[in-house]
Order: C-alpha cells, then structure tokens, then sequence
C-alpha cells in the first residue's frame, strides 16, 4: 500500500514537526557499541551472512515502534504500513548499487528475499527501491573497523540511517560500532535509545 501523507497535528510527532520541519540540520546521529557475538554463532549454525542477519534484527527492532512507521518528505509527513531495510551492494562492475529488502518477521523469508534481491542487484547494476515501504538505510563497510560515522544532511533523504565498520573480536566476545542518524521530527531521542535497547535485545535472542 502506497504511504499517506496525514495532519502532523494528528500524531504524537506534531510539536515536534513545529520545531524540526524548518531546522537547518534537523538529523541528529548516536553511537552505539552492539555485541554481536549471538549472531555470529547463530549465522555459523545456520549458514546465515551476518550483514543479513543484522539487517533483519534492525527490521525487527525498528517494526515495533511506531516511530518508524512516520516519515517527513519535503514538508509533509507520510505514514507507511510497511518497513524495509536497504543494504549496499558490490555490483558486477566493481561498483555498489543500492537494494531495499522488504522486512518480514519471518527470518527465513527475509534471507531469501535478501539473497535473490542483492543478488539480482548486483547482476543487473541497478537499485531496487521499494517505494511504498519505510525505507531503513544501512551502509557496512566491513574492510574497516569505524568508531562512528555520520550520514548527510541534504534535506532530501530523511530516513533513518545505520553505518557500521569490522566488527571487533576480544577474548570471549565480538562487539560493533555502529551510528543511527534519525530526522527529529520522525522521532526523539528516548525512541532512538529504546530503538537500540531493542536492536541489542533482537540480537541477544536470534
């Protein structure tokens, strides 16, 4: 189903579209350090890639808040019935295309569409976008270990955006760096930090 645009007075989020519509940076971005050693081992059992894995608990995690279910667009507010995560994929040029990967509480599911789609992605070197759908940007760059990074602030791509590096291996644990960048107007920042309370509990229970 195709987003609506509705009456921000109408939501929760109306004294915030008041204060943050017209901000000149109205994103702002936390750090978070995950441990992700549950994924690990659960991927290794499973034959599952951990970016997939990851992507599907950030899915699961984001799906229970209301928040993410609103979307600022130019100067109106659309509420999707639907999320999706986007990964970055290496094309076959060498190159990286960029692929929406609906969200399904299904895990099994959400790995099939997730291989068939990255996977035709990077075969025919062109995005697969999913319009209709909340999008949640994602970014691994997985040669590098990051303590944080922050997205741009164009004004023209609000979405909520999530970048990690290497995740890091100790002794008895594996732990990731990673930043979430969010429109102000979409949520504040108790639901940013009950977003990533939720994400380390999704990837505790996997």
């Amino acid at each position: 189903m195709k987003p609506i645009v509705i009456d921000p007075e109408a939501t929760a989020r109306a004294e915030a579209y008041k204060l943050w519509m017209s901000a000149p940076n109205p994103m702002v971005t936390f750090f978070k350090t995950l441990e992700v050693t549950p994924l690990l081992r659960f991927g290794r059992r499973r034959g599952y890639k951990f970016n997939m894995l990851l992507c599907w608990c950030i899915g699961k995690a984001a799906s229970e808040a209301g928040e993410f279910y609103l979307l600022p667009v130019g100067r109106e507010l659309w509420k999707y019935d639907s999320i999706a995560v986007n990964t970055i994929v290496k094309n076959r040029t060498g190159e990286v295309s960029s692929c929406d990967v609906p969200f399904s509480t299904d895990l099994a599911r959400f790995n099939a569409d997730y291989l068939r789609l990255t996977r035709k992605t990077a075969e025919s070197c062109e995005n697969h976008d999913l319009t209709e759908s909340m999008v949640i940007g994602t970014s691994a760059v997985v040669d590098t270990e990051i303590d944080g990074a922050v997205g741009m602030n164009s004004g023209i791509f609000n979405n909520p955006f999530i970048i990690w590096g290497k995740y890091r291996k100790g002794l008895f644990r594996t732990t990731l760096k990673l930043s979430f960048q969010f429109h102000h107007t979409q949520m504040d920042g108790a639901h940013a930090g009950q977003f990533l309370v939720r994400l380390q509990e999704t990837i505790n229970r996997i």
